[in-house]
């Protein structure tokens, strides 16, 4: 991630800034707490600050772009090389992430009704059921700016009002995605229009006034920033007067970067990696049939790409921008700061358009860092961990009392408990799609702007032994990767077309799939611990922990004869039990296990 940052990088980041004239919780863990005496407003428990970007990658090397990420970050915080999202698109992403539950148990599956956006999430019965509110009910002040959720509109905010919060300023579709046009709504405020300023800069002064007032409130206090860079720019006719349009009738366009960033970083592209616009085809379903990209998509998406970074400045010049004002107010080391996205994005990996809805590792594997109190400066960990555990660890930082229902699991945020993670924490990652895939790129006669068929469960599991990626789906086409061979996930060890080994994590190949669909099967509609500890249900004398433990011999008869295969029913545009084929359950599955099952399993 680093190899771009150094001296070179500097130069050509910084004396452009110049030339603008722009100046620059687990269970061991407990809250920290600020000496008393420390700027002028001591308290007992840690602020946070929360940003939230929107579709920014990992993979493709944004964060080698933010130099104040970097400066006041990573430097002096901790990065998850091994963070996911669950779901790779902006709504049930964010959804997931404010309530600690899968997609499939929030039931908001898409960016619009009837399966997803603000509407959803409200009728969901998640209105009064997620961070903010448990937030507040454990004496915090709370604050947020910028994109909430998808279809929160003008003519919606106020049906009802997002619970939960002290003070807000949402930014509201149809003009979310406009960057020279955008709408907030303050409060129980009307919408008001910043026609002609750039999105970002306006969550920039909007977020430190609140800023303002959080710490003018002499209250521990959440502060939520989401702006919407570096998603692409997004208009229709009708969005002028609060309408909204159907998703094909929308233009996608590249990110608009600020004025001052227009020219940053001419001649960057795409990395260059093994599964960029690749000469055979990868994958499985619709994926599959993509035809190699041209010269001249390849060269459009680059400058995609490139407007992306550029957009992302602002995004950087805001972060240097909080930390110095929480510098200034004194309480910067008292307030964890904690860095993401909602999900990743592709830009011609596997010959695809530029988008994000798929299970490959540019969609999933995501930025995470955490800045605060007691946590490792320059580190990194490789724990897994996924959005899920954001809300269980966010409660932790407070001290308030975790849900039994949480899907996640809190995030070891000390030297000590992070340590002791590598021993313990799962290995497994839950990825889960329904309905249509979109096209942010160039709309092609090969490539339209949907794809209906992208409904699908993954799963990855990632350990020092094996790096897995398994997909089964709503056809009932599979996919497996072999990611320690095959990092770009190029070869699909389950398509005819694949020679595949007789050999993988170092067992038989058919038997690593039968426990990994095994897995799948129960994780699909998993709730709660049985999320974080799907081996126990299939294992529940609790001696199984991982797949190198259910690779054992003694398992095979069971694998083999016993466990149910993951399969779809139909294909869906939302979660509907009926079309997901067979659900685990303890009582059905333990019923068919031989009686003396207890005793040696």
């Amino acid at each position: 991630m680093g190899s771009l940052y150094s001296s070179l990088f500097l130069a050509t980041v910084c004396l452009p800034y110049l030339a603008y004239g722009i100046v620059f919780g687990p269970d061991n863990q407990k809250p920290m707490s600020l000496k008393d005496g420390q700027g002028s407003q001591a308290r007992s428990q840690p602020n946070i600050v929360f940003i939230l970007t929107d579709d920014q990658d990992l993979h493709m090397n944004s964060l080698d772009y933010m130099p104040f990420v970097h400066k006041h970050l990573i430097n002096h915080g901790t990065s998850f090389k091994r963070h996911f999202c669950t779901t790779a698109l902006c709504c049930p992403s964010r959804v997931t992430l404010w309530t600690g539950k899968a997609a499939h148990n929030t039931n908001v599956t898409n960016v619009v009704p009837p399966y997803g956006g603000y509407p959803k999430f409200v009728s969901q019965g998640l209105n009064d059921k997620y961070l903010p509110v448990w937030l507040q009910e454990s004496g915090y002040n709370t604050y947020y700016t910028g994109k909430l959720f998808n279809a929160h509109t003008v003519n919606n905010y106020d049906s009802p009002h997002a619970a939960g919060w002290t003070g807000s300023d949402f930014l509201l579709d149809p003009f979310t995605y406009w960057y020279m046009n955008s709408t907030y709504q303050r409060n129980h405020d009307p919408p008001v229009s910043f026609e002609g300023r750039h999105s970002v800069d306006v969550i920039q002064e909007k977020a430190l006034g609140l800023l303002d007032e959080a710490f003018e409130a002499k209250k521990p206090f959440f502060l939520g920033v989401a702006p919407v860079s570096p998603h692409a720019n997004l208009w229709s006719p009708k969005f002028k007067d609060g309408g909204h349009s159907e998703l094909e009738e929308i233009e996608f366009t590249p990110p608009v970067p600020a004025e001052r960033h227009a020219k940053l970083f001419e001649g960057a592209k795409v990395p260059r990696t093994a599964n960029f616009n690749p000469d055979k085809p990868s994958g499985a379903s619709w994926i599959r049939k993509l035809p190699k990209q041209s010269q001249e998509t390849v060269d459009y998406n680059d400058h995609f790409y490139l407007q992306r970074l550029r957009t992302l400045q602002s995004v950087d010049e805001m972060v240097d921008s909080i930390v110095s004002r929480l510098e200034a107010m004194g309480i910067l080391d008292n307030t964890y700061i904690i860095y993401t996205t909602d999900n990743g994005y592709h830009i011609g990996h596997h010959r695809m358009q530029p988008a994000k809805q798929c299970s490959f590792e540019e969609d999933i594997n995501i930025p995470l860092i955490v800045r605060g109190p007691g946590v490792p400066k320059k580190a990194t960990s490789g724990i897994v961990t996924t959005h899920t555990d954001l809300a269980p660890t966010l409660l932790g930082i407070v001290g308030a009392p975790l849900r039994e229902d949480f899907d996640g699991l809190a995030i070891p945020l000390t030297e000590e408990g992070l340590a002791q993670a590598i021993e313990t924490r799962h290995e497994h990652v839950t990825v889960e799609h329904w309905g249509f895939a979109s096209n942010e790129g160039q709309v092609l006669d090969s490539y339209p702007r949907l794809h209906t068929n992208n409904t699908y469960k993954a799963l990855r599991v990632v350990s020092e032994s094996y790096n897995l990626h398994y997909q089964v789906w709503c056809n009932n086409e599979r996919e497996l990767h072999d990611m320690t061979t095959d990092p770009g996930q190029m070869v699909n060890l389950l398509h005819p077309d694949e020679k595949a080994p007789e050999r993988i994590a170092g067992a038989p190949l058919e038997k690593v799939v039968a426990r990994l669909d095994s897995l799948l099967f129960v994780l699909k509609t998993c709730k709660a611990q049985t999320c974080t500890h799907p081996w126990k249900a299939l294992h529940p004398a609790g001696n199984v922990e991982s797949l190198r433990d259910a690779l054992s011999p003694r398992f095979d008869s069971f694998y083999e004869e016993k466990s149910r295969k993951i399969e779809f029913d139909r294909c869906e545009m939302g979660f509907l039990l009926d079309a997901e084929g067979p659900q685990f359950k303890d009582e059905a599955l333990l019923s068919s296990f031989d009686s003396r099952w207890q005793e040696w399993s």
